[in-house]
């Protein structure tokens, strides 16, 4: 069943292709240097671009349907964020217990790309008029990456600097607590507008 208010939106549907893409991207960018950096900042970043770009096709699948379904493809994007803090909080956690040797140039080169694609992604996201539960998690994502970014920058910088994987590990710590509060955040407005659902069907 389709919702006759979101059915036909050509608009949304591109934007959502290209932030997938791009989130797509720089995902497997972050996941192969987070690998060859030893960096929890940047394979945790992956993570979060991968999730987001899973997000994203959900998303995609939700436009033009009933309002019911926009709110179960949100509360799985929520869920997943949460389940993806969990992840990297326990490789944060193996690697203060194990150590790690992060490459900071590495991480700065990555954060610098990887703000760019974010930003233009969050661009594209605020354009949308009217956005719905699922365009509006997508926004929230791409903030979120956004944020991450400069942590990473910093991060690399220290690593650089100080030669110490401490600043990795804090910002990999940080990346999951902002995933938590995204996740959240997504939780709640999924559960606010199958509250409202509920209201105008009664």
């Amino acid at each position: 069943m389709t919702d006759p208010a979101s059915a036909g939106a050509p608009s949304e549907r591109r934007t959502l292709w290209i932030v997938l893409v791009l989130n797509a991207g720089i995902a497997i960018a972050f996941l192969v240097a987070g690998v060859t950096a030893d960096s929890s900042a940047l394979l945790a970043n992956g993570l979060d671009n991968l999730s987001d770009a899973a997000v994203y096709a959900l998303s995609l699948a939700a436009l033009g349907r009933a309002a019911k379904w926009k709110v179960g493809a949100a509360t799985v994007s929520g869920v997943m964020l949460l389940v993806l803090a969990g992840g990297v909080l326990l490789d944060v956690g193996r690697r203060y217990l194990q150590g790690s040797e992060p490459i900071g140039v590495t991480m700065m080169l990555m954060s610098a790309v990887a703000a760019a694609v974010n930003y233009a992604c969050l661009k594209l996201l605020q354009r949308v008029r009217e956005p719905d539960v699922n365009l509006r998690a997508a926004t929230t994502f791409s903030f979120n990456d956004f944020i991450s970014n400069g942590g990473i920058l910093v991060a690399g910088a220290l690593v650089w600097w100080l030669g110490s994987n401490w600043p990795d590990l804090v910002v990999g710590f940080a990346t999951a607590l902002i995933a938590v509060k995204g996740g959240i955040e997504i939780l709640r407005d999924a559960r606010r507008e199958a509250h409202e659902i509920k209201e105008k069907d009664a």
